[in-house]
């Protein structure tokens, strides 16, 4: 059975997005690291669902939701940097806003569907939505 988590994005991921012009169309890759910088995505298996989240004026949008497919390097990322000064995912320069350039970043390919920041989450289904920790403790929102 898969399981399903969350990542927030930041208002500058977000505004990158716009800025760019990624509304409406699919992220191919997101990006996992170990620093407080990118979103550990340690518990993600193959086949597991990640809602993409992004809070502004204390609603909470869903942008996407990411279906993992692998966490390899593949082709499509573009050549293993050399040094430091070179980009880490060359092929992946269009989304590169999802952390591509963090610390210790590593590609997440997904299966998502398009960006979009107008799928709001009701106040009342906020109120019920639960998750399980680390530790397996159900939680709810406080």
């Amino acid at each position: 059975m898969s399981d399903a988590f969350t990542v927030l994005w930041t208002h500058d991921t977000c505004r990158a997005l716009r800025k760019t012009g990624r509304v409406g169309e699919r992220p191919p890759v997101a990006f996992s690291g170990v620093h407080s910088s990118l979103p550990a995505w340690s518990g993600a298996r193959v086949g597991d669902e990640v809602y993409a989240l992004h809070v502004n004026r204390c609603a909470v949008f869903v942008v996407s939701r990411m279906r993992v497919i692998d966490r390899e390097r593949r082709d499509c990322c573009g050549t293993a940097p050399e040094t430091w000064q070179d980009p880490a995912f060359p092929g992946h320069r269009d989304w590169s806003m999802l952390g591509a350039d963090g610390c210790g970043a590593a590609a997440v390919h997904v299966d998502a569907t398009p960006v979009r920041f107008d799928t709001l989450i009701s106040g009342d289904l906020l109120a019920r939505l639960t998750w399980r920790n680390r530790r397996g403790q159900t939680r709810g929102l406080k």
